[in-house]
């Protein structure tokens, strides 16, 4: 594990594109309406036993509780496959 991580460091120019991306996947891949939001999240973990970084994915619907997906990857390495269908 990674303990001289710093979460505030910049991931890079490329971040918000990738996040957008990101986000139009989930979408997709669930059939969401656009009253539903979808946030997305890099993390560091410093906890034993859990990936260095994951990116947090949050589906909000109204009136549900959040739905979360964890993929333990940087937001930068992330692609479609990565989602799990449904």
């Amino acid at each position: 594990m990674n303990r001289l991580a710093n979460p505030l460091a910049p991931r890079g120019l490329a971040l918000p594109e990738k996040t957008s991306q990101i986000k139009v996947w989930v979408r997709e891949a669930r059939g969401l309406d656009g009253d539903v939001v979808v946030s997305v999240t890099e993390l560091v973990c410093r906890k034993d036993g859990c990936p260095d970084i994951e990116t947090v994915i949050g589906i909000m619907r109204p009136g549900e509780k959040i739905e979360t997906i964890r993929i333990h990857k940087a937001i930068a390495d992330v692609t479609s496959r990565d989602l799990p269908q449904g």
